[in-house]
């Protein structure tokens, strides 16, 4: 391990998300410190997408230990079988629209605090004030909102119109907030204060609980007995290569390691055997069909689409990559807290048997899949994508594209995309025309995205090589950052 002049580097969905870890690097603090920092942020600045209303997981990797933090939502403890306020809106994404449910039942216990309170706890440097520091302010201030962030508010935009609380915050003057306005969220400032102040017990959950009572599920104990959790990583080997995964219940580690069994004998595999590799570890996760011997992730199909993804590395070779959810959002503001809770139990492939069909009691399956690869030479990278079940499919061409095709970490991550599910292909414009045709050909069902498309994820990517320097790249498909100090 070579000493190295930098600080680390930071690499997330939004520039002021990884300025936030940056700050933190910059200030004596560790990978975690930036990773927690960034985190907070991202609730300012990609609220669409990260809340503490929440949930994720976040891969930890020090130069004595890897694991994976399991803060995802749990299902309530019991179900309400009364009148419960769940309900369908539509979702336009420009070229199809989709059925998302959203109402107070369609929230299932929040981790994103408990979760990230944990990663301070054991991991930290930095006071919590100094972490949260950067998010108070840029609610208070107020920032600039980006192309790709208005259009994400335009996709959901009947949630964030669903009622008047959410109203104030995304639509103030009657309409959204526009690309280059500015948007504030003093009241999420005066929650993050808060949480300084007591940690776990300034989460509001006595008010969500009572605002439950009626027409949802959540109760005190659903918060009071919610607990992160430490998992051992899914672990494949490229030859001395170890790529740490996520592990069970979430199925996003075992899909990528099927696929990837079928791929690293080959010297250079090409766009169809991707797909085809993908497109085993998809029927796979069909024929499986909730046999826990088989597939345990599958007992609960997965399928979350709002999420983003942050990647810290520090020049201790301290390493976190974290992915944190919101699903859609309920619809619901918690009052003066200026967050939306999320609506995992409205995910139509979580809850297929309806709007009570859920198991009680458990985590959640996911398709995230926060991601560490530390090869024997000295590299180590750290990367994760949003994208829901296109996050298998986004990694492990990007695990290809750098171990195999031994591309750089830009070409990588922005070289085209495809995605097999249930027999049919999505891919992107792929410049070689005889790839084209052989996709077209080994897939009659198909479509083609004459431009890259954030469809195919949102991969975000740093690492450190042997001679101490950083690299990294964000997914230009979501607008991604990479900094490093």
């Amino acid at each position: 391990m070579k000493h190295t002049n930098k600080y680390g580097a930071v690499a997330s969905g939004h520039d002021l998300t990884s300025q936030a870890g940056i700050d933190m690097l910059e200030q004596g603090g560790n990978a975690f410190d930036a990773a927690i920092a960034a985190s907070f942020m991202a609730c300012v600045c990609e609220p669409v997408l990260a809340s503490p209303g929440g949930g994720g997981f976040a891969n930890i990797h020090t130069p004595s230990q890897n694991y994976i933090l399991d803060f995802f939502v749990q299902t309530p403890l019991k179900k309400n079988n009364g009148d419960i306020d769940f309900r369908e809106i539509k979702a336009d994404f420009g070229t199809a629209t989709q059925i998302f449910h959203i109402g107070a039942a369609s929230t299932a216990t929040p981790g994103f605090i408990p979760g990230l309170l944990e990663l301070y706890k054991t991991h930290a440097s930095l006071a919590l004030s100094t972490l949260l520091q950067p998010a108070i302010n840029a609610a208070n201030n107020g920032i600039i909102v980006s192309d790709f962030q208005f259009f994400l508010s335009t996709v959901v935009e009947p949630i964030l119109q669903a009622n008047e609380n959410s109203k104030q915050i995304f639509a103030p003057n009657g309409h959204l907030i526009k690309s280059g306005q500015i948007f504030k969220n003093p009241a999420l400032a005066h929650f993050f204060e808060t949480i300084i102040a007591k940690q776990q017990d300034g989460f509001p959950a006595h008010q969500i609980a009572s605002s439950q009572q009626h027409n949802a599920h959540l109760t005190l104990k659903d918060f009071q007995t919610y607990h992160p959790i430490k998992r051992q990583p899914k672990t494949v080997y490229l030859d001395d290569t170890q790529i740490l995964l996520n592990s069970l219940p979430a199925a996003s580690g075992v899909l990528i390691a099927l696929a990837f069994e079928h791929l690293k004998n080959l010297n250079n595999p090409s766009p169809v055997e991707i797909a085809q590799a993908l497109t085993f570890s998809d029927t796979a996760r069909t024929n499986a069909n909730g046999d826990l011997k088989a597939l345990k992730a599958l007992l609960n199909p997965p399928a979350y689409r709002g999420t983003t993804h942050i990647s810290t590395i520090d020049k201790s070779h301290n390493a976190c990559a974290i992915t944190v959810s919101n699903g859609e959002g309920n619809g619901n503001i918690v009052k003066d807290c200026g967050f939306m809770l999320n609506n995992m139990l409205g995910e139509t492939d979580v809850n297929p048997d309806g709007k009570r069909g859920w198991h009680q009691n458990i985590r959640l399956s996911s398709m995230m899949c926060p991601t560490i690869v530390d090869c024997p030479d000295g590299h180590l990278y750290v990367l994760g994508s949003g994208g829901s079940n296109r996050i298998r499919s986004a990694i492990l061409q990007v695990l290809v594209n750098i171990l195999i095709h031994k591309q750089d970490p830009k070409t990588a991550i922005n070289t085209p995309r495809l995605h097999p599910e249930k027999g049919h292909l999505d891919f992107e414009n792929f410049t070689d025309k005889a790839t084209i045709s052989k996709l077209q050909q080994t897939f009659p069902d198909h479509r083609l995205w004459r431009e890259p498309n954030m469809f195919f994820g949102g991969c975000n990517l740093v690492g450190i090589n042997p001679d101490g320097e950083f690299f990294g790249a964000g997914d230009a498909r979501r607008n991604g950052s990479f900094k490093t100090c």
